[in-house]
């Protein structure tokens, strides 16, 4: 009985950790339209999105085959006045985040000042480390049930 609990606890740790796999969250979010996305971050929740369900731009879908985020990203721009923080989902190769982080040419020129690309989720916030803080104790924890 206590093997049968077991294997079917980590039968369902494996599950949700392959399911997390394929499906990249990052914060979405635009300081010009929200303040807590600027450069002292404040987290939601209705600012994570599955980006899964988010399509990319219009202009990367042009020029590009890109289908499926492959990470997150945070873009500091330079708009008369101020610094302009957005915080989305990054299709493209995120070893080669050139085309990735290529701004919108549709829109009027601005000069980016930064383009920081993640491949984890949640990673285009202020902490990194929070999720990998829970993958730590959860693979304890794991570790100490299975032992």
């Amino acid at each position: 009985m206590v093997f049968a609990v077991k294997s079917l606890l980590a039968i369902a740790v494996i599950a949700s950790v392959a399911c997390s796999v394929f499906a990249v969250h990052c914060y979405i979010c635009d300081s010009d339209t929200n303040p807590k996305c600027g450069q002292k971050f404040e987290a939601s929740d209705d600012m994570k999105y599955d980006c899964a369900r988010v399509s990319p731009p219009r202009f990367l879908q042009n020029f590009f085959n890109v289908h499926n985020a492959t990470g997150c990203i945070r873009k500091v721009l330079d708009t008369p006045g101020h610094h302009h923080v957005i915080r989305g989902c990054f299709y493209g190769d995120v070893s080669n985040t050139l085309a990735g982080c290529q701004a919108d040419p549709s829109l009027p020129p601005v000069k980016q000042l930064s383009c920081d690309v993640c491949s984890g989720n949640l990673c285009n916030g202020s902490s990194a480390t929070a999720p990998i803080a829970a993958a730590i104790v959860l693979f304890f924890a794991l570790a100490r049930v299975l032992s």
